[in-house]
């Protein structure tokens, strides 16, 4: 059965939002660490910031459009 556009969008909003809860994880542990990966944690962070990028985006495809 195939998925309607919707849903994919639904559904990678959902694999994205987990990613990010991930890198979330992640960037925590390392920044607790003793010795801080800053070029790691730099690159964790942005990763962070366009997965909610993406995900608004999606998120913005979903909504109707609205006229004025």
């Amino acid at each position: 059965m195939t998925m309607t556009p919707r849903e994919d969008i639904q559904r990678r909003i959902i694999e994205l939002e987990v990613e990010h809860r991930d890198l979330d994880a992640v960037i925590d542990l390392l920044a607790q660490g003793t010795r801080h990966e800053e070029m790691q944690l730099r690159r964790l962070k942005k990763r962070k910031l366009q997965l909610k990028d993406h995900i608004v985006l999606l998120k913005m495809q979903l909504m109707p459009d609205i006229s004025a």
